[in-house]
């Protein structure tokens, strides 16, 4: 298994990518002071390497708010399509053992585990489209609610038409366009 720490190098330049991202996009987070996000990433190394995974896999993470009771700044995947080294995947680990042949390389579950992250849900996916637009080519799996997962489906998310549609689908299913889009606490 690779180390969860980054080199001077890699630190330096994950967060002059965050810093530039954070500053050409000052609508996402009204009121944060990059300084603020910057202590908090660097005395986190197992944070930082998540968010160096999530930038790694183009997700092009940023701040998109604070949460005032737990003191810890919320990013998530800010690409305007659905993570390209993240797509060509199924949902969970069950579904990818379920496929006898053609099996993708990965779940989205394991991927966000091995990351440290976690899979949007459909409410802050819905939340991430209100600071823009995002996944009009593509879709992204979101969290599944376990009744649904139970009976063999899982759910995922686009931007079509003006509009956040949320759909189901085999779990065991993949396609060159679905991937996931992630959120990490720091």
């Amino acid at each position: 298994m690779a180390s969860k720490q980054l080199t001077s190098e890699e630190q330096t330049s994950l967060l002059n990518t965050l810093k530039e991202r954070f500053e050409k996009n000052t609508n996402r987070h009204e009121g944060i002071v990059w300084d603020d996000v910057q202590t908090k990433i660097a005395t986190n190394q197992n944070k930082m390497w998540s968010l160096n995974e999530m930038e790694k896999t183009g997700g092009e993470p940023d701040v998109i708010g604070f949460d005032e009771q737990t003191g810890e700044f919320i990013f998530f995947d800010c690409s305007a399509e659905s993570p390209k080294e993240r797509r060509s995947i199924c949902y969970d680990h069950e579904a990818l053992e379920k496929r006898k042949e053609h099996k993708p390389k990965n779940s989205a579950i394991n991927m966000a585990k091995e990351m440290g992250i976690e899979l949007l849900t459909e409410s802050q996916y819905r939340e991430l489209q209100k600071l823009g637009k995002f996944d009009s080519k593509t879709s992204s799996w979101v969290q599944t609610p376990e009744e649904i997962r139970k009976l063999g489906g899982a759910t995922f998310c686009d931007f079509r038409y003006n509009t956040v549609f949320l759909y189901h689908n085999g779990a065991d299913s993949y396609y060159a366009v679905r991937g996931f889009r992630g959120s990490l606490r720091i």
